[in-house]
């Protein structure tokens, strides 16, 4: 079977797909200065077919990244602000009756994208939220009992602040552990901001990626055969019982209430692989476990009222582990 080719013109070849969505930093960085984290992020939950939190303060260009990146893979993309009065149809989409067919005909929402970036998430009441949740674990849509189902690839990208409390939903745990990553975007460097403002001066324009030269380097052939490369990376059993531990751990933990669950594990194992393979190796050690360990797991631990008191986070309960468990050699 010859090798499928998408619309930048690029085969389904491992090597060329490692390549392309190395050189997705340098494209994006053509838009967004200083968010390499974050755009390898995006790319392992790509690869693994997960979706992404993104938690930063206001301004610091989550949904240009976003933007940037669906632009460089030559994808699909949609918004949706997030607001109270928001209706969980309005996502999904609905039946609309056509007068002239005396038919009712389903209304694709903006859930049928490759990559929807959900603005500021919390914003929404838990109903309207729970809408997203069968997309992102079935990747169909069910309307008056037909599912249909969403585009390939598909990935929800959801931003919400951490510093503004006021009408904010907090997401329940089911749904919270439905994201594969949860990617802090930090304040830039002062280097990078000056960098930003640079630009601008020159007359960057945010809502024009073309004229950023912005181009796509990537595509769905390239994420197909990266998936395959993926699922051919080798783990050792030394590598499973060290991901396992690391999880058991954090349900011993005094800090926490809530520890990470299998799926947390299995979520661990797999950005562990791709990140590996995008590293440019076909098995597992564990210093890629390490380096995915507090994007994947920070969201699904609990601390307690008396740890969060005394400034224990999420990330040094997970670190603290990470430093004590013997690692596999």
């Amino acid at each position: 079977m010859a090798p499928t080719t998408d619309n930048a013109g690029n085969t389904g070849d491992p090597g060329r797909a490692r390549a392309s969505l190395e050189a997705l930093r340098a494209e994006i960085a053509k838009a967004v200065v200083g968010q390499d984290p974050a755009v390898t992020g995006l790319v392992v939950a790509l690869l693994c077919r997960g979706h992404v939190l993104l938690e930063g303060v206001p301004g610091v260009a989550k949904t240009l990244l976003v933007r940037a990146l669906a632009s460089a893979l030559e994808l699909d993309t949609k918004r949706v602000q997030f607001t109270p009065d928001l209706m969980p149809s309005d996502i999904t989409g609905s039946l609309v009756y056509d007068a002239r067919t005396a038919e009712f005909s389903f209304q694709p929402g903006p859930v049928f994208t490759n990559l929807l970036l959900a603005d500021e998430i919390n914003r929404t009441p838990p109903k309207t939220q729970s809408s997203l949740l069968e997309a992102m674990e079935e990747r169909q849509v069910t309307v008056d009992g037909t599912p249909r189902p969403l585009p390939e690839p598909f990935l929800v990208a959801a931003t919400q602040n951490p510093v503004e409390y006021e009408g904010t939903y907090p997401l329940p745990e089911a749904q919270l552990d439905r994201f594969l990553l949860k990617l802090t975007i930090p304040l830039p460097s002062r280097q990078d901001e000056i960098d930003v403002l640079t630009r601008h001066a020159e007359g960057f324009n945010p809502r024009d990626l073309r004229a950023a030269g912005v181009r796509p380097v990537a595509g769905p052939a390239d994420l197909e055969a990266a998936r395959a490369a993926v699922a051919k990376t080798t783990i050792s059993p030394e590598i499973t019982a060290y991901v396992v531990d690391i999880c058991r751990a954090t349900r011993e933990s005094p800090s926490l209430t809530l520890g990470v669950s299998p799926r947390g594990a299995t979520a661990l194992l797999a950005t562990s692989r791709a990140w590996a393979w995008l590293t440019g190796r076909d098995y597992v050690i564990p210093d890629d476990v390490k380096a995915l360990a507090l994007p994947t797991l920070r969201h699904r631990v609990q601390l307690r009222p008396e740890a969060e008191m005394e400034g224990v986070t999420a990330d040094s309960v997970i670190n603290a582990i990470l430093a004590h468990l013997p690692v596999p050699r």
